[in-house]
């Protein structure tokens, strides 16, 4: 096909953003108060207030009523525009009124992608003060991403890089040799589990040859060497059940993203949302609730 035949591509968005009035934005959802104790709400409070506004709100003209406009994302920046006392904000302006999470669209900033963004700041001459201001974490918490990965193998780095997995885990992987990282790291993929009781306990589970330090005995609170010895059987039997659990998995995984995908397509329409808001607000939470699963994280594949 030609250039000239090509079919023309709909933009999602006018190419240039507009600034708005605050109070010419309706908001398609409520900011809670639980929400605004969140981590993240700190984070994005702390980020406007000392680099300003990264990444504009997305907002669709009102049908209803001229002048108007309905927030399709960014319900938290402009929550946080608010209470720093903004009245004005650039908006991106989408095309359709698609009640469309864009956001959610985007991964989140995984754990060792954080690490390595970190890094990159520092090289070029951010400070660690500047950073742990902006992120709104203290200058400790910056300073144990920084060298996150002492002691992991590449191997792990690489099977973890785009989960969301606690610092204190990977302190937990350091206890072990490569070859147990990489099947501890296998493990916590298969069972979506990335706590650091779990790795606490995928440690207690290891032989001690598979531990870094085999010359100290395992000690762990609580636990009995029968105890450890009988952990050590079962992860072996858990491994031997995962396998099995392959087979069924991709049907499950399949009516699964369908059914949540259908819930999703109905609350991405602005239409059907006011609808339900008015009508059926129980409903609506619900529905949210559903579409706020993250099936590339939630229902991960073993493999």
């Amino acid at each position: 096909m030609s250039p000239k035949e090509a079919p023309l591509v709909k933009l999602a968005f006018h190419r240039e953003p507009i600034r708005l009035f605050i109070s010419s934005i309706t908001p398609l959802r409520i900011v809670s108060d639980r929400i605004k104790k969140s981590k993240k709400y700190g984070q994005i409070r702390s980020s406007i207030f000392y680099s300003g506004l990264a990444e504009p709100p997305v907002v669709v003209p009102d049908r209803d009523e001229k002048e108007k406009y309905l927030l399709l994302d960014g319900h938290m920046r402009v929550s946080v525009l608010t209470e720093l006392g903004h009245e004005e904000v650039d908006c991106l302006i989408a095309t359709d009124d698609e009640a469309y999470t864009y956001n959610k669209r985007v991964n989140r900033l995984a754990t060792i992608q954080e690490h390595q963004m970190i890094l990159k700041a520092i090289e070029k001459g951010v400070s660690e003060e500047v950073l742990a201001r902006v992120l709104n974490v203290n200058i400790q918490n910056i300073r144990t991403k920084r060298g996150l990965l002492e002691g992991i193998c590449a191997e792990v780095v690489e099977l973890l890089k785009d989960k969301h997995v606690p610092i204190n885990t990977f302190r937990e992987l350091r206890k072990m040799k490569p070859l147990r990282q990489i099947e501890a790291a296998q493990l916590m993929i298969a069972m979506n589990k990335f706590s650091c009781p779990y790795a606490r306990s995928l440690v207690g589970a290891t032989p001690v040859p598979q531990l870094v330090e085999t010359a100290k005995p395992k000690k762990i609170n609580g636990l009995t060497d029968e105890q450890i010895a009988r952990m050590e059987q079962e992860s072996a039997q858990l491994d031997r059940e995962f396998h099995l659990l392959e087979e069924t998995y991709g049907q499950d995984h399949l009516d699964l993203v369908i059914a949540t995908g259908y819930v999703k397509r109905l609350i991405e329409n602005a239409r059907v949302v006011r609808y339900l808001a008015q009508s059926f607000p129980e409903l609506l939470t619900e529905f949210q609730k559903i579409s706020e699963i993250d099936e590339t994280s939630k229902f991960n594949s073993p493999n």
